[in-house]
């Protein structure tokens, strides 16, 4: 593993209390959802991590779980990108390696990809932007960017 690389892999059982750590933290969820309980984390784990076709993966840095990257089809030309990081590891340029690590990944697939985030997200549509995402619009409350690949 390079020094820089954040590793992205598909989640396992295990990961439950890490995962739990970052969706029960009011902070961290200020632009996502409500904090989730245990039990919350837990569907949410099975029903989005450990499904057949994951919606979510996790991510590491230097074997550490730092948080987990949403990575899955937003429609028939598109894949969504996301990111929600343990508020430890803000600030570090994580999330400009995760965004750039998926756009060569959507690359390789031919497939565009989008960011959705609410109005209020400043440093999502700053790094979507910085990344060469544009602004299409507020869809259903949310302000969608895409790259065409």
């Amino acid at each position: 593993m390079k020094k820089n690389e954040i590793f992205i892999r598909k989640f396992q059982l295990s990961d439950l209390n890490e995962l739990y750590n970052v969706l029960s933290d009011p902070e961290v969820m200020r632009y996502v959802e409500s904090p989730y309980s245990l039990e919350q984390t837990k569907d949410f784990l099975i029903r989005a991590g450990l499904c057949e076709v994951p919606l979510v993966f996790a991510a590491e840095k230097d074997g550490k779980f730092i948080g987990y990257v949403i990575f899955h089809e937003y429609d028939a030309d598109s894949y969504e990108l996301g990111w929600v990081l343990d508020k430890k590891y803000w600030g570090k340029g994580y999330a400009t390696i995760i965004t750039k690590n998926i756009i060569a990944k959507a690359c390789e697939m031919k497939k565009d990809l989008v960011i959705e985030c609410v109005p209020e997200q400043e440093k999502t549509k700053h790094l979507a932007l910085a990344n060469g995402f544009t602004y299409i619009g507020n869809i259903d409350n949310l302000d969608v960017f895409k790259l065409k690949i």
